[in-house]
């Protein structure tokens, strides 16, 4: 049995800033909350120590988990190094680096719009993710800039979809992040899209949007389900032209240049609310029938872009608006 003092276990309502390890090479450590502990009577789980239940967890990273708890990597959330034998205490938090998985690098650049010392505005290119998740993590926006701009501390104010292209704000420090997080939560920023798809003569255009979407938690798509709305778009046609090449709708011939203002944030709700439409945004491979894209596979970019960002600073009381000028590959 395990016999070095027991981590002490936080309170459960208690919420603290505190992180143990900096950001690494443009990572955060990984925050592992340990679970309740079973007594084995019925098959569940039992650990004894920390590092048991760690290679229970992660089973495929064992070699290189046990070397990180012997050189002193694997802390609890005072900082404390777990040793081999730290015992197991149910709700107990503890902090590890993770090896980051082996990425394609997503051959375009980031470009800069705007830096100061509280915020960096970036044109964020088609195909690379906000922020680290799955098995997008170096080819993230936030970590590629966090190692190129030696900024440990940005922080996203709001997220674009990985295969969604253009303005995207970052806070520079934490003293900030909050203020500027709730404008995009509170609604109080105009964003502006633009997107390519095929035209439908007969539609009535402008109109706003309305739908209930969800979201299940692990599931790529989101729906549009019945209920009362959560999610509202302004869809306007602000040109045309000929679709030679059958990109869009073979049958119409035409391709639209459409103008999206969306009032609410929910997850892919713009390219939802065009496919109801019937007008489901060119290259998507979710809406409104899902195809599977190598990850490698940078030809066919979704045409949607972040246009523009606009809202009154929180901390200057001044207005503030950040544009892209990146063109959509189906339009230019």
């Amino acid at each position: 049995m395990p016999t070095s003092t027991t981590p002490q276990v936080p309170p459960r309502r208690r919420r603290t800033p505190f992180q143990p390890l900096p950001v690494r090479d443009g990572l955060n450590a990984t925050r592992v909350v340990l679970p309740q502990n079973g007594d084995g009577s019925d098959g569940s789980p039992r650990w004894d120590t920390v590092l048991d239940h760690l290679v229970h967890r992660f089973p495929d990273d064992e070699p290189r988990l046990r070397e990180k708890v012997a050189a002193g990597e694997v802390v609890d959330h005072l900082g404390r190094p777990v040793t081999p034998d730290t015992a197991f205490a149910q709700h107990a938090r503890v902090f590890l680096y993770r090896d980051p998985p082996v990425e394609t690098r997503v051959p375009f650049e980031i470009e800069i719009l705007h830096r100061d010392d509280d915020l960096v505005v970036v044109d964020k290119p088609h195909f690379l993710a906000s922020i680290p998740r799955g098995a997008f993590i170096a080819e993230s926006v936030l970590v590629r800039l966090r190692r190129d701009l030696d900024l440990p501390e940005l922080s996203p104010a709001h997220r674009l979809d990985r295969v969604t292209a253009g303005v995207l704000v970052l806070t520079v420090r934490p003293e900030v992040r909050g203020p500027y997080q709730t404008l995009f939560a509170e609604r109080r920023v105009t964003k502006v899209y633009e997107a390519v798809a095929g035209v439908d003569p007969a539609l009535d255009l402008p109109r706003v949007v309305r739908s209930r979407i969800h979201k299940e938690r692990g599931v790529m798509r989101a729906s549009e389900v019945p209920g009362e709305p959560n999610s509202e778009s302004l869809v306007e046609l602000v040109g045309t032209r000929e679709d030679p090449s059958g990109t869009g709708d073979a049958s119409r011939g035409r391709l639209g240049l459409y103008r999206l203002t969306p009032h609410t944030g929910k997850t892919h709700q713009l390219r939802l609310h065009m496919s109801s439409l019937g007008l489901p945004i060119l290259h998507d491979n979710f809406y409104p029938t899902f195809y599977d894209v190598r990850p490698d596979d940078f030809s066919r970019p979704l045409q949607l872009v972040s246009r523009s960002i606009e809202f009154v600073d929180p901390l200057s009381g001044r207005p503030r608006r950040f544009e892209t000028t990146r063109p959509l590959q189906e339009w230019s």
